[in-house]
């Protein structure tokens, strides 16, 4: 029973992702150029403190969907 509630949340964590058209993300690697035409979005780091993961999707000059993960240092105000 275990392996089949497993197998069933797998498919549905897998569904999940497959439902929201946004590419896998990629892991930044600076020797690699990035071929931006068009940032469509960039995680909010004003709330965080020290380094954080952040990821920006973009558009790519042939119309491609991008999606790239870095560590950023976080800006550590807050709306007190």
């Amino acid at each position: 029973m275990k392996t089949l509630t497993a197998l069933f949340l797998t498919l549905i964590a897998t569904s999940a992702m497959a439902a929201t058209n946004e590419p896998a993300a990629t892991p930044y690697n600076p020797a690699q150029p990035l071929d931006i035409a068009k940032v469509v979005s960039v995680s909010n780091t004003a709330t965080a403190c020290g380094v954080v993961p952040a990821t920006m999707v973009y558009v790519d000059h042939q119309g491609q969907t991008r999606r790239v993960t870095y560590e950023v240092m976080g800006d550590c105000t807050s709306d007190l």
